[in-house]
């Protein structure tokens, strides 16, 4: 599947509309150049499963753990992990193989952790369909295969 965003809101907006169809367990590998809209994701994500908190990109705690009406989300940002054994750090089991919904931002970079059923979710960027333009994929086509 992939989706054409042209600006944050459609990001935002078609997150959104996939949120509301996430199960406990639920696991998604965001992949991307910086800038490419994985934190936007993150954001209409989090507002599809009714989260109303600010969603910011956990780049310095590297996960930000949200509560709302329904299942939690477990927003992982991997992107200064240096190694395996930091991951292991964080305790990422209990929130990979949880009831919640798992959103890794920089997925890539721990390839080797995903769990099996990762959906991975590439975001491409083309400065000839303009600034704001965003190439979404999601599935086997994306790079990282699903796991």
């Amino acid at each position: 599947m992939v989706f054409e965003s042209f600006c944050q809101k459609d990001t935002e907006d078609f997150a959104e509309g996939l949120a509301r169809r996430a199960s406990p367990g639920d696991f998604y590998a965001l992949i991307g150049p910086l800038a490419a809209g994985k934190t936007a994701f993150a954001r209409g994500f989090a507002r599809g499963l009714g989260i109303l908190e600010d969603i910011t990109s956990p780049t310095f705690a590297i996960i930000n753990e949200y509560s709302g009406p329904g299942l939690p989300l477990y927003h992982f940002d991997v992107y200064r992990i240096g190694q395996g054994s930091d991951m292991e750090n964080t305790g990422f089991e209990e929130y990979f193989y949880g009831a919640g919904v798992v959103l890794v931002e920089w997925a890539d970079m721990i390839e080797d952790m995903l769990p099996p059923g990762a959906v991975v979710i590439k975001f491409e960027l083309d400065a000839q369909r303009g600034g704001n333009f965003r190439r979404i994929s999601i599935g086997g086509d994306c790079g990282l295969e699903p796991v």
